[in-house]
């Protein structure tokens, strides 16, 4: 195509949208009621931004407004996909969504260093934090365990032997 009728000045670069944090394609998009509330919250905030964008440049005005709406458009796909898992007032005798973990490292360069996890969605997950996402290795080693059971996941070329401590 001829570019000779194209003012420069009116090319302007792509806009790049994070993508959120991957879900694989087999799984549901599971979410605690805390993770639901999260993602509610951060589609008010997106709102609020659109609705106070006050940038006098028309180009950069668009460019804004294009960041913020595409970042609703892959936060209105994960909130619909969403599936909100209620804890249950049964006893937490094995490892489960929602759950929060202890377990021992029973082997490794970490042997006997106890860790606490608690088994979240992928948008709330935050190892910092101490949850992980249901579906990492390590969550799906504990899955079904229940306390003073073993589980093995594999870490890098290692293989870890983990004991579950305590389910809360």
């Amino acid at each position: 195509m001829s570019r000779g009728f194209v003012r420069e000045d009116d090319q302007e670069e792509p806009i790049f949208i994070p993508q959120r944090a991957p879900l694989p394609a087999d799984l549901d998009n599971l979410v605690t009621p805390r993770g639901s509330r999260l993602l509610r919250e951060e589609r008010e905030q997106l709102e609020l931004k659109r609705s106070e964008v006050q940038v006098t440049d028309e180009v950069a005005r668009r460019r804004e407004l294009a960041e913020i709406n595409g970042k609703l458009a892959l936060l209105d796909e994960r909130i619909a996909s969403a599936r909100v898992v209620e804890p249950g007032n049964k006893p937490n005798k094995e490892v489960r969504f929602g759950a929060t973990v202890t377990f021992m490292i029973l082997d490794g360069r970490q042997k006997g260093v106890e860790r606490t996890f608690t088994l979240v969605g992928v948008d709330e997950a935050s190892v910092a934090e101490g949850r992980i996402a249901y579906f990492a290795p390590i969550a799906q080693a504990l899955l079904g365990k229940k306390k003073g059971q073993k589980a093995t996941f594999r870490l890098g070329p290692e293989v870890q032997c983990l004991e579950v401590r305590t389910i809360v």
